[in-house]
């Protein structure tokens, strides 16, 4: 009975596979399946259907691209790895190299906490142990951050690599969210945004349209469900009338062109709910605003045919200024190609055209995925497959370099999938840029060199200033100068100079490398100086540097006085090593060691000002009580000393514990400065305000010149580092360092 339930979405599978698909290529996608629906046997997803019915529902949508046969295996087979017994070595063994590495490549993509795993799959723990219903704490949901972001690099490295796996990728997540709706609202909402930010835009930089605007509005669905669900009962309630305007429209189309001779398909453009939402957003208009805007797309024979109709259109009605693109002559940089228009009709009301080629049409629906219909057809236009993959590998070239997984995926965003600006250089080549792109962004593009040396910029023959946002169509020229380099001024986003991370990447090369020998310089006096300062003996520099990761000394001092790495941080560092008591024990002031009265806590009434009894001398350790003195706050005795045995006042006796015990030290410390009124005031108010205890002072003045002498109570050498700070930047001091006792 069960045998006989698996094999019927086998066989609609194996219906709805091409015909240029052979025998040989229909036994594989059946071997795949069979050794799929085993391995996944038993287990389920949260809606209750058995696994395997996802697998067959992403070769499903795999077929619907008309991919090779060994990608709707590998698209059948794309959990196994991850998710049962199932080894590399087995597909290897199965069914050769290529669909065990088109699995190896999904499965090391397939890391996205919780969308197909801990979310759809029922019985299926994170490699961790927990449940991931249970993963919701703040430090698991940064972690989870972590690992989208780094997964979503492997992702976009990945396609440059092999776009088949990244259509594998696609496919898995479209039949996700086509079920996400048994999940929990929490992780629908996480899951959906992502899709939304990542997923269908890179489904749209593939071209792949189709894939596009069923991700949109499926994740819209769940990330906005109210403005959703309003839009979709607006279309509901006016589809009879519209359709029955299109058909209409469409026969006056089709008599008019017929009449020019130009041969044409009409379709009526299927309205999205997103995108609907989008336009109602750039508009900043209400759903009753926009919902008369009809839409068809002609198909014609050829590109004369496209402009011919064009033609046609624009004479017969009135073109609506500022509503028409020529994605022929300047493709969209998914290579995607038509004519966009927009007209007022017989009704006056605005009607939208897009007129294409069969050819176009096929990439528009299908983008990069069309490349395999095309072989099929036998027209074999490969040089445009290469095209798109060149693109690719392009977008990644200077990413590749980013190692932080957040800022890469930050990059791709501002980048690569934001809306698009198309300019010219001044001999006519078309530059494809994001919009709010500015002459900077353009320069850097165009080349490093010319970025590096840009100084001015016209845009259709007018100087312009550089935080000017560049418009489609403008013709861009680049003043620049003989030598020279950017300006830090370029880094500044307030000043909205810069927009791409391309750019900005570029120009924090160029500064790093010209400032490599400067900052070692600069790096290796800062430390030097601090050592100095905290009276550190014997630094080993270059052991140290490899604790924190470099390879040498050299890199860390570049880092640090880059600003790469922080001061602070090297001396935090310092103090959490072994060395770092022996230093401050040697250097210590020889007075006996103190306990801070921040150690005495009192219940009830923390924070009261406390203070040691002469009488008893409580230590630590002592079973002690507090006495509520008149203006003096608490007075802590031991339990036993006579005068708290002999007092009658019991009500003011408070119950006292002792608190965390910290070890301190005396330290000395020298401050030289010019002499003002209020100067040991300032610097003792700092240093209370630093909860550091003053021991000793003396302070000397000759001729206007004053000599500080302070012991202090330091924790740590982090903490003395940043109290010498801050006394050096008390108005007229001039310098605070460690001195040697006596």
């Amino acid at each position: 009975m069960k045998a006989a339930t698996a094999t019927v979405p086998l066989e609609k599978l194996l219906e709805l596979l091409p015909e240029e698909y052979t025998v040989t290529d229909r036994e594989l996608v059946t071997r795949a399946y069979h050794i799929a629906e085993e391995a996944h046997r038993g287990q389920k997803r949260h809606s209750g259907e058995p696994y395997i019915n996802h697998c067959l529902a992403v070769a499903v949508i795999l077929v619907e691209m008309k991919v090779p046969p060994e990608v709707v295996a590998a698209g059948l087979l794309h959990d196994t790895v991850e998710d049962t017994s199932v080894t590399l070595s087995d597909l290897r063994r199965e069914f050769g190299d290529t669909i065990k590495n088109l699995v190896d490549g999904v499965t090391k993509l397939s890391h996205l906490p919780r969308v197909s795993r801990g979310d759809q799959h029922a019985n299926h723990t994170e490699d961790n142990g927990h449940d991931p219903e249970e993963e919701t704490t703040p430090a698991l949901l940064g972690r989870t951050e972590d690992i989208v972001s780094e997964t979503l690099r492997k992702t976009f490295l990945a396609m440059g690599e092999d776009v088949r796996v990244v259509l594998i990728k696609l496919a898995d997540r479209l039949h996700n969210m086509r079920t996400l709706g048994h999940i929990p609202e929490q992780k629908r909402k996480r899951i959906a945004r992502e899709t939304l930010e990542i997923f269908a835009p890179l489904a749209n930089r593939l071209g792949i349209w189709q894939l596009k605007w069923e991700l949109e509005d499926l994740a819209f669905r769940y990330v906005n469900p109210e403005k959703y669900k309003e839009i979709a009962e607006h279309l509901a309630e006016r589809r009879p009338d519209r359709e029955e305007q299109l058909d209409a429209i469409k026969d006056t189309l089709v008599r008019l062109l017929t009449k020019n001779h130009i041969q044409v398909e009409i379709s009526g453009r299927p309205k999205h709910i997103y995108s609907i939402f989008k336009k109602m957003q750039k508009r900043g208009k209400p759903f009753d605003l926009v919902r008369d805007v009809r839409a068809v797309r002609l198909i014609v024979p050829d590109v004369p045919s496209c402009y011919a109709a064009l033609g046609v259109i624009h004479t017969s009605w009135r073109p609506i200024p500022g509503e028409f693109d020529d994605y022929i002559a300047a493709p969209k940089d998914n290579f995607y190609q038509s004519l966009h228009t927009a007209v007022i009709y017989d009704d006056k009301r605005p009607l939208e055209v897009q007129i294409r080629t069969p050819e176009m049409h096929l990439n528009a629906e299908y983008g990069i995925a069309a490349h395999w219909r095309y072989k099929e057809d036998g027209r074999g236009p490969d040089r445009n497959y290469e095209q798109r993959i060149n693109s690719l590998r392009s977008m990644m070239e200077w990413r590749s370099d980013v190692k932080d997984a957040a800022e890469f995926v930050e990059s791709m965003r501002s980048d690569v999938f934001q809306d698009r600006v198309y300019v010219f250089t001044p001999r006519g080549d078309i530059i494809d840029l994001p919009a709010g792109s500015t002459p900077i962004d353009f320069a850097y593009h165009v080349h490093t060199d010319i970025g590096h040396r840009c100084r001015g910029a016209r845009i259709n023959g007018k100087l312009v200033p550089l935080y000017q946002e560049l418009k489609t169509g403008d013709q861009i020229e680049i003043l620049t100068t003989k030598r020279g380099g950017p300006s830090r001024d370029w880094l500044n986003q307030n000043l909205g100079l810069v927009r791409t991370s391309r750019a900005r990447s570029k120009i924090k090369a160029w500064f790093k490398k010209q400032e490599d020998e400067q900052n070692l310089a600069q790096g290796r006096t800062t430390i030097e100086r601090e050592i100095q300062r905290l009276g550190i003996k014997d630094f080993n520099y270059d052991s140290f540097a490899r604790k924190l990761g470099y390879k040498s000394a050299e890199d860390f001092f570049i880092d640090l006085g880059c600003g790469d790495l922080s001061l602070s941080r090297v001396i935090r560092e310092f103090s959490q090593t072994s060395e770092s008591e022996d230093i401050l024990t040697a250097g210590s002031a020889s007075m006996p060691d103190q306990t801070s009265t921040d150690a005495i806590e009192v219940v009830g009434l923390k924070g009261m000002l406390s203070s040691m009894a002469r009488c008893c001398n409580p230590m630590p350790g002592d079973q002690i009580v507090g006495f509520v003195t008149r203006g003096r706050g608490a007075t802590i005795h031991r339990q036993d000393c006579p005068n708290i045995l002999r007092t009658k006042d019991r009500e003011r006796l408070l119950q006292v514990g002792w608190g965390r015990v910290e070890r301190t030290y005396p330290i000395p410390i020298r401050i030289k400065a010019y002499d003002r009124q209020g100067l040991a005031s300032d610097i003792t108010t700092l240093l209370n305000g630093e909860g550091v205890n003053i021991l000793n002072i003396t302070v000397g003045v000759n001729k206007s010149l004053a000599d500080l002498r302070l012991v202090v109570e330091i924790r740590d050498l982090s903490q003395l580092s940043r109290i010498l700070t801050r006394i050096e930047n008390v108005p007229n001091v001039l310098e605070a360092a460690r001195t040697n006792p006596g």
